[in-house]
């Protein structure tokens, strides 16, 4: 999806927009080794650390976890095929190995942003559940964890499954490219506008805006909590401190993902319903979105690692 706006945008205008291509090529491979180097062992040690620790085997860190192994598929299967596509705009694989790669290159990175988005709104509701009725049992429980989980990634599967059958790789003016072709698959009374909009309603829009209702009521709630009595006050305090604490967390990873992926949303809403995108602005625009959104498997990790004591202990015992 995001590569067919890359494609198209950088297919009309490259030349005429940069005046010194290999110097942007050059940046570019920059930064996404850069993304690269600090994506893959970040998200790697998230998933050791809660792993190792037993004190961290919460269902808040089971769904960091889970979006840490879901932002591992960006390094591993795409951001080595951009930096490929940047340095050659021939697919080097050909045969069944190269059909099959194009087609997981796209499926996988779809469902890595569906699997963390979720992730995100299963954090928000466990925590809406934790501060808004925390003498009731807990709305999403550490044995029903693993089910949550699963259920991230079936429907990030099912939801993305098209992606398996619209691309292809074939020969064009010599070269290998691996491009969708929508309606060969689907007919055309199918329109791959309407399932991209279905897409960023079901996971980037909709789940962002419940997600803000969430935690607004929570820090109303946060807000108001007093204390029941003197003998209390010390636990209370120590209580409403942790849950401060886990909500600044939550809220800059999911303030992250907002940050890092609504300008390709809006940049894909520009693409596919406006006459009018043929311009060195929007394709410039749409370098930085794309650079934006592949960077939040890295800013994750960092969240972490910034706003969790634990984790930071966590790392320090783990390389100790």
């Amino acid at each position: 999806m995001s590569d067919n706006l890359n494609t198209t945008v950088n297919g009309t205008q490259p030349s005429s927009c940069s005046s010194n291509p290999t110097a942007e090529t050059i940046g570019q491979i920059f930064a996404y080794c850069l993304i690269f180097v600090v994506s893959l062992p970040g998200n790697t040690v998230i998933g050791i650390i809660v792993y190792k620790a037993k004190t961290m085997r919460k269902p808040i860190n089971f769904f960091i976890v889970n979006m840490a192994m879901s932002d591992l598929l960006f390094p591993i299967f795409f951001i080595p095929r951009k930096i490929q596509v940047l340095y050659t705009d021939s697919w080097l694989i050909d045969g069944p190995l190269g059909q099959a790669l194009c087609k997981l290159a796209h499926f996988l990175t779809y469902v890595s942003s569906a699997v963390s988005i979720q992730s995100l709104l299963l954090i928000a509701v466990g925590r809406f559940g934790a501060v808004v009725f925390p003498l009731r049992s807990p709305l999403i429980s550490s044995k029903l964890c693993p089910f949550f989980i699963l259920a991230t990634w079936i429907v990030a599967m099912a939801f993305d499954s098209p992606s398996l059958f619209v691309f292809q790789l074939v020969e064009y003016h010599g070269r290998l490219v691996c491009h969708s072709h929508w309606e060969e698959a689907f007919g055309e009374s199918s329109s791959f506008e309407s399932y991209f909009l279905s897409f960023s309603v079901a996971f980037v829009f909709v789940p962002l805006v419940v997600i803000a209702i969430l935690y607004i009521v929570i820090f109303l709630k946060l807000k108001s909590q007093r204390s029941p009595g003197e003998q209390s006050a010390n636990a209370g305090q120590q209580r409403q401190h942790r849950e401060r604490n886990v909500l600044k967390m939550t809220i800059a990873i999911v303030l992250g993902f907002a940050v890092c992926w609504l300008p390709l949303a809006i940049a894909w809403l520009f693409f596919f319903f406006s006459s009018d995108i043929q311009s060195c602005g929007f394709h410039y625009f749409s370098i930085v979105a794309h650079f934006m959104a592949q960077a939040n498997c890295a800013i994750n990790p960092c969240i972490c690692f910034i706003f969790s004591r634990n984790y930071r202990e966590g790392l320090k015992t783990l390389f100790s």
